[in-house]
């Protein structure tokens, strides 16, 4: 085996929460590229069908389902529908997420607890699923985000307690699942990508943000992805129960 080819995800199954936009676009396709066939979860399903698209310009077969990580039924649904169509899963990338920025003394219970629900216990629910028929060698992905590290100028408890959790869950599972099951759990914190979250932010903050990244823009949702796949494949083998920031040098200023 070569270098590169301890890239490639030949034969492997990869499922992707939150596919429908976004990164969860870029992750679904990258798999497909490094040679992985595809199952996309999200809640709007009818957006699923351009990703689902993707994953097969790039000769791989992909099945996508309605899913709303915060139920654990419908997380169950979804990997009981991967093991039917494709009979494995190895690869899960925990990507489905939303964001707020609310001053605390005025966020509602129904607010924070929504963000929990999905960011927090969608992924757990997740990799519960995944962990009971994912065989030694798989891989668990969650996407945190640098605000579980740093914070970023916007009141955003919410969003950063669940991201900051998902690190904490990420090194438990790790503990519990690499020696044991042989499933290695790692969580990528992203900086500051394009996507649906970040068009929500207030004119102008992005672009004073970027006095903060060292590396002095935006990043690609390519170079995430191709994170991913690193993470995912043999050439991420010994890795586990690790956070790797992905954020132009965001979380060292």
């Amino acid at each position: 085996m070569t270098i590169t080819d301890m890239y490639r995800l030949d034969g492997r199954v990869a499922i992707v929460t939150g596919a429908s936009s976004g990164l969860g676009v870029a992750f679904a396709q990258a798999l497909a590229e490094a040679g992985a066939d595809v199952v996309l979860g999200a809640r709007r399903v009818d957006r699923l069908e351009a990703t689902a698209q993707l994953v097969r310009d790039a000769g791989r077969r992909v099945l996508a389902v309605a899913t709303d990580v915060a139920d654990p039924a419908q997380c169950q649904a979804l990997v009981d529908a991967a093991m039917a169509e494709f009979g494995q899963v190895d690869i899960l990338v925990n990507n489905a997420g939303i964001g707020t920025a609310a001053p605390a003394t005025r966020e509602t219970p129904e607010q924070f607890r929504e963000v929990i629900d999905i960011n927090l216990n969608g992924c757990y629910w997740m990799a519960q699923a995944c962990g009971r028929v994912m065989a030694p060698g798989s891989s668990i992905i969650n996407i945190s985000s640098v605000l579980g590290i740093t914070t970023a100028g916007l009141p955003q408890a919410a969003y950063a307690a669940s991201k900051a959790g998902l690190i904490g869950l990420t090194r438990d599972l790790a503990n519990q699942w690499t020696g044991r099951k042989g499933i290695r759990v790692n969580a990528i914190a992203p900086g500051f990508f394009e996507s649906e979250m970040t068009q929500q932010y207030p004119p102008g903050y992005l672009e004073a943000m970027a006095a903060r990244i060292p590396a002095g823009r935006k990043g690609d949702p390519r170079e995430l992805a191709a994170t991913v796949v690193f993470l995912a494949s043999p050439a991420g083998g010994y890795i586990t129960g690790q956070t790797l920031p992905v954020d132009g040098g965001l979380t060292i200023t």
